[in-house]
């Protein structure tokens, strides 16, 4: 395997052989790495055995490289060159804004509301490339490699630092035409009595867990349109086929358009769940990770950008 040479014993080889190839003797190669001259030899010897070919000739005077150890020194030392600038690359992403950022973003929430935001970043670093990636799955941020994600609702991984950026109210709505067809329900039991768009991934689904802050009421609610996709139901409330209980996110905009309006106003779905930035630790964070939790904290700071007022 290629890890092999990683070893403790394959290491110790290696080192050997170098050190004689660049003290000229195992006395001033022993010196170097601190350790008798016969285990110097004895590595070297071992490192022979093992690739069946000699490295080394040994006289009572001097020692020189064969032309297979000096081709096999060569190599190694170009390989440690590079396992040094690789060191080097990823420290200084520690400490340097730049490289590629991996991000976990809601599927429409991150397309309507996220995606925008997007370029005032890049232009910001422009040393940051990012990889985003769009979906309403459960993504294991720390298991798929991502450097931060944006979640909706409870978290229950305790393995991943959380920045709450803000509150996420799901509210209830109606076009203005579903409205004058067939009224406004006065209470959450009166749901039961109208056409509800139902998005079937809430945990509750087919019911609506309704709550006004002191109390809450269960309601099964049925309705001619059932789908996993937000912006489908959105589409089907904004043409006045029923009520729809979604984030104050997604219908916000049409509800500052006109388009829908809110029904039974003091009440939301659940208790109000969080928006949270997550990311798998707080240790050793890349600076390209640390600028993007700052930024994208500040641009929430004053306030989410799709509130529409009210409670």
């Amino acid at each position: 395997m290629m890890y092999d040479a990683f070893d403790n014993q394959h290491s110790d080889e290696i080192a050997a052989l170098l050190a004689v190839a660049s003290e000229g003797s195992f006395v001033a190669a022993g010196r170097l790495l601190q350790r008798h001259p016969t285990v110097v030899s004895k590595r070297v010897a071992a490192m022979e055995a093992r690739l069946g070919i000699r490295l080394i000739e040994r006289t009572t005077r001097q020692v020189r490289l064969t032309d297979a150890g000096m081709q096999l020194t060569q190599k190694l030392r170009t390989a440690i060159n590079l396992i040094t600038e690789a060191e080097q690359e990823a420290s200084a992403g520690a400490a340097e804004v730049r490289g590629t950022l991996r991000l976990a973003l809601p599927a429409a929430m991150g397309r309507q509301w996220l995606a925008p935001l997007m370029p005032a970043f890049l232009v910001a670093y422009p040393q940051v490339s990012i990889v985003a990636d769009y979906s309403e799955r459960f993504v294991d941020i720390i298991a798929e490699g991502f450097d931060l994600a944006i979640r909706m609702g409870e978290l229950h991984d305790s393995r991943l630092i959380a920045k709450k950026l803000g509150d996420h109210r799901r509210i209830l709505c109606a076009s203005p035409a579903y409205i004058a067809a067939h009224g406004l329900p006065g209470s959450p039991q009166a749901l039961a009595q109208h056409n509800c768009l139902r998005f079937s991934g809430f945990a509750t689904f087919p019911q609506w867990r309704l709550s006004n802050g002191s109390q809450q009421q269960t309601v099964l609610v049925a309705g001619s349109m059932t789908s996993n996709d937000s912006e489908a139901l959105l589409a089907a409330a904004c043409a006045g086929s029923g009520i729809l209980a979604a984030g104050e996110w997604l219908m916000s905009r049409d509800i500052a358009a006109g388009k829908l309006v809110r029904v039974l106003p003091d009440w939301q779905l659940d208790a109000p769940g969080g928006i949270y930035l997550v990311r798998p630790s707080a240790r050793f964070a890349a600076a390209s990770t640390l600028a993007f939790k700052a930024w994208i904290e500040e641009r929430f700071r004053t306030g989410l950008p799709w509130q529409i007022g009210g409670n």
